[in-house]
């Protein structure tokens, strides 16, 4: 007898395909379905859609499911690549996974899932969630691998809605069933970054959706030591990328992204990968979202991390209205505006915020 009827992502890479073949050992009626979230007639070299599509395909032959395609392409614009665009035009630098997520995979997709008779929705993440009374959003097994970072957003109709077959499974394991199962994406690479991207410079992306801004590079005195092309381009903490070189009065010790000031154009760099200037004992987020749907004690001791695979950082934590404060035990290294921060009790998620400063 069937458990029931589950819709999977199926991305073509071995992750997802693995998480397939989970479901089918466990008794459920399996359907998969690939997402195309971008519309890359312009990107075709450097997006790996035509290639992944084709892995799906295969693994979907191999295990006798059906593979439903579907193009999510107008939603991921409207839903998450605007806000993207918005937030880098405002200085910061946002995290797109983490909005695809709630906007694409687990609403645009599980409504359509829904729609087609699935009692469920899977992918191949590795999370768990556990129900009862309500869901909660669980750390996988494999401290390495576990992706709740990108998932805080989800609500309840999503957890309750989806499954992780993957959440209890190290990622050399994974690798190692795929291969028992003679899939022949068991080598594949895992991907990274985004896929409108792909391998062109981040820099050359960016600039033909928004206009660049060049402008100063000085030191947190006011000293001028190079120019930037655009503050836009430029991440809290990176070292890359900065043409700074030979300053007088410096040690040669490497630059690194210190602060944005947007009102004057200029990029603030500083000396040292542990200079000061780097490190914050606090932040502010706001855009808060709690995975319970309710919202925890206005103040309450926990764990967060500011950045995906970070290890859990001890903090307290303010919350008021859609703002919070977060005070960590230890300073913390290039809290970057955008960004999201993630909170944790155990080994629950609870929720987080969009960092603001």
């Amino acid at each position: 007898m069937s458990k029931g009827k589950v819709i999977l992502g199926l991305s073509g890479g071995v992750d997802s395909a693995v998480a397939a073949l989970l479901l089918k050992e466990q008794g459920w009626h399996v359907e998969a379905l690939f997402m195309k979230n971008w519309e890359e007639d312009d990107d075709a070299e450097y997006c790996s859609a035509a290639e992944d599509l084709a892995d799906a395909q295969a693994v979907a032959r191999q295990l006798g499911i059906p593979l439903h395609t579907m193009n999510f392409s107008a939603e991921y614009w409207d839903r998450v690549f605007s806000y993207f665009l918005d937030e880098y035009r405002a200085g910061r630098t946002p995290n797109p996974d983490v909005l695809c997520n709630r906007e694409i995979k687990f609403k645009a997709f599980l409504d359509h899932a829904l729609e087609m008779g699935a009692d469920y929705i899977a992918t191949g993440h590795y999370a768990r969630v556990t129900c009862d009374e309500s869901c909660h959003l669980l750390q996988a097994e494999d401290d390495n691998k576990d992706q709740t970072y990108f998932l805080y957003m989800l609500g309840q109709h999503a957890l309750r809605h989806s499954l992780f077959p993957l959440g209890d499974y190290h990622k050399p394991r994974v690798r190692e069933m795929a291969r028992e199962a003679s899939f022949g994406n068991y080598r594949k690479k895992d991907s990274t970054g985004i896929c409108f991207i792909g391998e062109r410079r981040f820099r050359d992306f960016l600039s033909t959706y928004l206009p660049a801004n060049p402008g100063e590079i000085q030191t947190p005195e006011g000293q001028v030591i190079g120019r930037h092309q655009g503050l836009m381009y430029y991440t809290i903490g990176q070292r890359q990328g900065l043409g700074i070189g030979g300053v007088k009065g410096s040690n040669e010790a490497p630059w690194f992204v210190a602060a944005k000031d947007l009102e004057k154009n200029v990029l603030v760099a500083v000396q040292g990968h542990d200079h000061p200037l780097l490190f914050s004992s606090h932040l502010e987020a706001e855009q808060l979202h709690w995975t319970t749907g309710q919202a925890p004690d206005s103040r309450l001791r926990c764990q967060a991390r500011c950045r995906h695979r970070q290890p859990l950082q001890d903090c307290e934590v303010s919350i008021s209205g859609d703002r919070m404060k977060v005070v960590f035990d230890q300073p913390q290294r290039a809290i970057t505006p955008g960004q999201s921060v993630v909170l944790y009790q155990g080994q629950e998620c609870l929720g987080g915020g969009i960092i603001r400063s």
